[in-house]
């Protein structure tokens, strides 16, 4: 329950923190465009900040909320090595010791996406 806790608080900091405030900052350096989506590579866009959330709860655990790895391997540029699609199939069937259905549905899909922007 503690870590749930902590994962959920620590996720939540990240993201509002992630938001900031700055005024139009935000949009010069994103193209113009919202900043709170990015191209997936796959054809779509992706919901950074509800899929950096949806990893937070059922992925930080293992793979570091920063993506740095602990029980689990280092995320941090997963996205040079798989396509949102194999992405999404280890998150539905799990690989070596990473159980299947950490994440599922909508979540699973997010997280997949912006997994593979991480390059």
């Amino acid at each position: 329950m503690k870590k749930a806790l902590m994962a959920v608080l620590f996720g939540s900091a990240l993201v509002l923190g992630a938001c900031g405030g700055g005024g139009d900052e935000g949009a010069e350096e994103n193209g113009g465009g919202d900043a709170g989506t990015e191209e997936n590579g796959g054809g779509g866009e992706v919901d950074t900040a509800a899929a950096e959330q949806a990893f937070q709860e059922s992925c930080a655990s293992c793979h570091g909320g920063d993506l740095s790895g602990g029980a689990g391997p280092s995320l941090k540029e997963v996205g040079s090595k798989y396509s949102k699609e194999e992405i999404l199939e280890i998150i539905k069937n799990g690989k070596g010791s990473m159980p299947a259905g950490q994440a599922t549905g909508e979540d699973a899909e997010m997280i997949a996406g912006w997994l593979a922007t991480q390059k």
